[in-house]
């Protein structure tokens, strides 16, 4: 069961993440949130030390103290894309690896197996990233749909089955997606055209053409800096 100082370091949570206060805002004084959420001051302490060591805030003494946002780096740079994430087991990295290593896996044998119905759904899904390319965690969603049509037209169920679980994975850990550069269209229309060239590749079968594609979105998820943290750096 759930602890009240656990609900209320959550709710709080959601509600900076819902608001996308900028590192160093200041949030709240500790007296506003213990009078707003009806509990006693240990309570609120308890659930402030939570959001602390979660890296959500950082709580300061004195008259101009107070409740301020924290902003712990990016867990994982993709292209264009910083992602944060909570809650995993492993590293966020790792699991983008995973997906990254499926992904060309079933790609390959996709160009093989590919219907006219998996082209049209490879259509749709191409038209659904074009579409939400203004918000960062709506066009990540639509990549993963976009990888997840590739990994149902290979018809391998047991490695469909892999990827759709390390997607899930990521999907309930992540808290925060943003554009890691303020002007990211020109990267992400770079990267709409490379799922165009795969799309397109494996609906002909044709795998010279695959295997370019298949290159350039690999060096398309580490363009942008921080390498480190970035799935698939030694490829570059």
């Amino acid at each position: 069961m759930t602890s009240v100082p656990d609900r209320i370091a959550d709710d709080i949570e959601r509600e900076i993440l819902a608001q996308r206060l900028d590192s160093g805002a200041r949030f709240a004084l500790r007296t506003e949130l213990i009078e707003r959420f009806g509990v006693s001051a240990s309570a609120m302490n308890e659930a402030l030390r939570i959001l602390r060591e979660r890296g959500v805030v950082q709580v300061k003494p004195g008259a101009q103290g107070g409740v301020f946002i924290a902003q712990p780096p990016p867990q994982v740079r993709l292209g264009v894309l910083d992602l944060w994430f909570r809650g995993l087991q492993v590293d966020a990295v790792e699991l983008f690896e995973a997906r990254s290593a499926l992904e060309d896996s079933l790609s390959g044998v996709a160009a093989e197996r590919a219907t006219p119905a998996d082209a049209r759904d490879l259509d749709w899904a191409l038209e659904e990233l074009r579409e939400r390319r203004a918000d960062p965690r709506l066009y990540l969603e639509a990549t993963m749909r976009f990888h997840g049509v590739i990994a149902r037209a290979a018809r391998i169920p047991v490695l469909a089955g892999m990827y759709e679980s390390v997607v899930t994975l990521l999907r309930g850990a992540l808290v925060r997606a943003e554009f890691a550069v303020p002007d990211a269209q020109a990267a992400l229309a770079r990267n709409i055209e490379v799922h165009a060239r795969l799309a397109k590749a494996i609906a002909a079968g044709d795998r010279e053409a695959l295997a370019a594609a298949l290159a350039d979105h690999r060096v398309d998820l580490v363009r942008l800096g921080q390498p480190d943290r970035s799935p698939g750096r030694d490829s570059r």
